[in-house]
């Protein structure tokens, strides 16, 4: 199943004993393509607190009742380290989050998740834990996918369109596809392009840098977009 970033912004999140707020926003590896973090809106239950959550504990997502499941408790993320919202998610913090809920780190290991592809929950050993201390000051490249939307698609002759959003593989949480929205020079067709054409992108000019011309664009023709809302409930976990 594919899901849409931008298309679950708003819906709610459902934890194992009440409702916890909804998604406000994604953070992706812009460097790997994968979602790490969901950020939560806590709304008055938390009230000013920024609230991660990993993909490791994403549940069933409930398409017709636009609900994310999320596998742990109030008092659980309650007790969980906190970050400000004004500051960047810090190695340091991502090592006391992760030691905190007990999963393996995604940055220790050569697979997408550390350990595998996906963010499965496997007790992490000392020496990964060990790894970690030492590692808290890799390189990351988190970025906000609502930061990102809007963003200028610059191919090899041209601008194309913008950002609408990401489409998300929903059990590993891999970034599959960009999706573009062309305007008037495609006639406001949405097109998805792939990571893999992505050569950079520019935060400081608010574009995106792919290995197209407009022909290549125009040569694939209009791409179907994955939506979520038709096929009834479905587990992320699956």
């Amino acid at each position: 199943m594919l899901l849409n970033t931008r298309e679950l912004h708003g819906h709610k999140l459902a934890g194992l004993d009440g409702d916890i707020g909804h998604v406000h926003d994604f953070y992706f590896d812009d460097k790997t393509w994968v979602v790490r973090y969901l950020v939560a809106d806590t709304g008055a239950w938390l009230p000013g607190r920024l609230v991660l959550l990993s993909p490791h504990a994403f549940g069933k997502y409930d398409q017709y009742e636009s609900t994310l499941h999320v596998k742990l408790r109030k008092q659980q993320i309650e007790d969980s380290p906190s970050i400000e919202s004004h500051k960047p998610v810090s190695r340091q913090y991502e090592v006391e989050y992760y030691k905190y809920y007990g999963w393996p780190a995604y940055w220790e290991g050569g697979a997408m998740w550390g350990l595998g592809g996906y963010p499965v929950v496997l007790p992490p050993s000392r020496d990964e834990l060990d790894a970690a201390q030492h590692h808290h000051r890799d390189d990351k490249h988190l970025q906000s996918t609502q930061a990102i939307a809007g963003y200028a698609i610059q191919t090899v002759d041209g601008s194309i369109g913008e950002v609408r959003g990401l489409l998300v593989d929903a059990k590993s949480w891999a970034v599959r596809e960009l999706v573009v929205e062309t305007g008037h020079w495609f006639s406001g067709k949405e097109i998805l392009i792939s990571p893999a054409k992505i050569e950079r992108i520019s935060y400081e000019e608010s574009k995106v840098f792919v290995s197209l011309t407009k022909a290549d664009i125009q040569a694939t023709g209009e791409h179907e977009i994955a939506r979520t809302g038709h096929r009834g409930a479905g587990s992320m976990s699956d």
